[in-house]
């Protein structure tokens, strides 16, 4: 699922999530539109936050294999 679509499901889920990955809502939704790429150690962070629901493959499906070659197809 993208970050996007798992936001927009529930009211504060950007705010919730950026609270337990201590970063800022504001980064949160930048990553979510697309506008800042994701760091690969939050990338971990959102897939164990969101149990699975929005994977590493979805946030960086350009370059995972680069940092998560166990991933790649």
């Amino acid at each position: 699922m993208e970050l996007k679509s798992y936001l927009s499901q529930e009211r504060g889920r950007s705010t919730n999530m950026a609270r337990a990955l201590n970063t800022s809502p504001g980064f949160i939704t930048m990553i979510a539109n697309g506008r800042k790429a994701v760091p690969p150690q939050k990338a971990v962070a959102i897939e164990q936050y969101t149990n699975g629901i929005v994977t590493r493959k979805n946030l960086r499906p350009l370059d995972y294999a680069k940092f998560w070659p166990e991933l790649a197809d």
